[in-house]
C-alpha cells in the first residue's frame, strides 16, 4: 500500500541525511497519514488514509 494522502496526494519527499563531517546519504520523510472514517457525501463513510495537514485544514469531514 503506498504512503500517500487520498485527499491531497502527498507522498514521501526525498533528500540527503547530512552527517557533521558532511557526507550525504539518501533518505525519505515519509507522510504523517491517519486511518479515518470520513464522509463522502450522501451520508455514506468510507476508511481512508489521510495525512495529518488536511485534517488540521479542514479539508476532511470526519465521520461521526
Amino acid at each position: 500500500m503506498a504512503r500517500v494522502c487520498e485527499c491531497c496526494g502527498r507522498g514521501p519527499a526525498t533528500g540527503n541525511a547530512v552527517s557533521h563531517s558532511n557526507r550525504h546519504t539518501r533518505r525519505r520523510w515519509l507522510v504523517n497519514l491517519r486511518s479515518v472514517k470520513a464522509d463522502v457525501g450522501g451520508g455514506e463513510s468510507l476508511r481512508m488514509r489521510i495525512c495529518t495537514r488536511c485534517l488540521k485544514a479542514g479539508r476532511v469531514k470526519r465521520a461521526v
